[in-house]
């Protein structure tokens, strides 16, 4: 996880090698230095190494570390105090844009950075019947740590109309996704074991693998999924658990197929791995691609996390988790422990929208799929050399850019207040340099803007990446 305070070991500093020979070497460095704070390898609140053991560590002159050190310093990316080294801050505040994954944002602000949006037309009629039926339950005393069992029924109903019968005794309501795949990896996950995840992957959860001190395992996913390396992964790392988005995956947009799906779940039940399924995408096809059934119609070991963030408004917070039988006693033992349960009202917001989701899941599946069609557009006649995907369904573009540019291409956008998270951010192994992600959930009047924002910046970060300036204060 990302640390708040302390000297970083120098070694990890390794990977900015080599530095690009188009500018001064100082420079370079301190560009570097500056997309790890982007990108979170490097947190704020950091202690640089000394200037000598950086200089030492990577066989340049100490000439060069106290240089750069000076620019991230005159910059506002640093701070110095005799005596106590060199700290990482970010100029205008505490709070790094690759940092926040959920909205934050003031004045003309776009936030890029989360992949939630507003509440659809019909929320507010779903809590005015939330609301009508509260008295009923408020001589309860209100926790139902595994869920209130109108909505466990809800949940299972919807399973099996999807094809994947289900008991409501299988369902764990939690207060959101997170909450979920937190109770899953407590109940599962020993420290030090192995998780084997996609990279990239949903940043959230790599916090949540952090958390209960997991040792994640990355395999590549371009355009689809490397069963080959998934494989060899499991092979090699023994991994006690799987973490995937198989349905309109976060932050690709991939769907994996039905005959992938068998072939990988058989994979990981030969590993002795448990398949933790995150479904949060799953309501959000288009309906351009034929949907396989959920994992678990074919890996019955599996554990399946929903939500309705997502599909209906990340202020009602519920989660859930479908879980198999044989596991049932433990997961709920972690689920106790953890939560306590979610809140009453959101439960009978969130039954109130499963008894008739239709209107509401067809208004916000065609925001997102309008959002992707005026993205894409706007970033063809604007950037054409960025490389856009159109996704099926799902929350996000995963677009490349045409250098490893990404956390410079976040620094230039805050100062165009414009927040971005480089791709770094979506993998354990902080690859994805060359990447970013661009919510679907922006308002679509909104784009336009943010297209002509992000250009502004790409021109800005190119020619930062070519040596001609200094690095960037940023305002936030």
């Amino acid at each position: 996880m990302y640390q708040r305070a302390g000297s970083a070991p120098a070694a990890r500093y390794r990977a900015l090698l080599p530095l690009p020979d188009d500018q001064p070497a100082y420079l370079g460095l301190a560009h570097a230095l500056r997309g790890m704070v982007m990108d979170g390898r490097l947190a704020v609140g950091a202690r640089l190494p000394s200037e000598r053991v950086l200089a030492a560590d990577l066989g340049l002159s100490r000439t060069t570390v106290t240089r750069a050190y000076g620019e991230l310093v005159a910059s506002g990316w640093a701070s110095a105090r005799q005596g106590s080294g060199t700290t990482i801050h970010v100029p205008g505040g505490d709070r790094s844009p690759s940092l926040p994954l959920v909205p934050g944002v003031h004045g003309d602000d776009l936030d890029l950075s989360a992949a939630a949006g507003p509440a659809p037309s019909g929320t507010s009629q779903l809590v005015a019947k939330a609301l009508d039926w509260l008295p009923s339950v408020l001589g309860s005393a209100g926790y139902e740590p595994f869920g209130a069992e109108h909505l466990r029924r809800r949940i299972a109903q919807a399973y099996a109309e999807r094809g994947l019968p289900t008991d409501p005794d299988q369902v764990i309501v939690t207060p959101g996704a997170l909450a979920a795949l937190s109770v899953a990896l407590h109940a599962m996950v020993a420290p030090g074991e192995r998780v084997l995840v996609d990279s990239p992957t949903y940043p959230g959860a790599l916090g949540a693998l952090a958390a209960v001190r997991a040792r994640p395992t990355s395999i590549a996913l371009h355009d689809r999924w490397d069963l080959a390396g998934w494989a060899e992964a499991a092979r090699r790392a023994r991994p006690r658990a799987a973490y995937l988005i198989p349905d309109f995956h976060n932050p690709t947009g991939l769907l994996l197929g039905a005959e992938e799906r068998v072939r990988l779940a058989r994979l990981l039940q030969d590993a002795g791995a448990v398949a933790i399924i995150d479904e949060t995408p799953a309501e959000l096809g288009f309906g351009e691609l034929p949907q396989p059934h959920p994992w678990a119609a074919t890996d019955a070991r599996a554990i399946t996390i929903g939500s309705l963030s997502k599909v209906l408004w990340g202020g009602v917070r519920i989660g859930w988790l479908r879980c198999p039988p044989a596991l049932l006693d433990a997961l709920r033992t972690r689920a106790l422990q953890l939560t306590m349960g979610a809140s009453v009202l959101d439960q009978l917001i969130a039954t109130t929208y499963l008894e008739d989701p239709d209107a509401i899941r067809a208004e916000v599946i065609g925001r997102l799929r309008e959002a992707r069609d005026r993205w894409r557009s706007e970033l063809t006649e604007r950037l054409p050399d960025w490389r856009v995907n159109r996704p099926s369904g799902g929350l996000a573009l995963w677009v490349e850019l045409p250098r490893r540019a990404a956390s410079d291409l976040a620094v230039a956008a805050s100062a165009q207040r414009l927040m971005v998270t480089p791709g770094p951010a979506f993998s354990a192994d902080r690859t994805h340099a060359n990447r970013v992600r661009l919510p679907l959930t922006l308002p679509v009047t909104a784009i336009p803007e943010a297209a002509e924002r992000l250009a502004e910046a790409w021109s800005r970060a190119g020619r930062g990446a070519a040596g001609t300036g200094g690095l960037q204060s940023v305002p936030l």
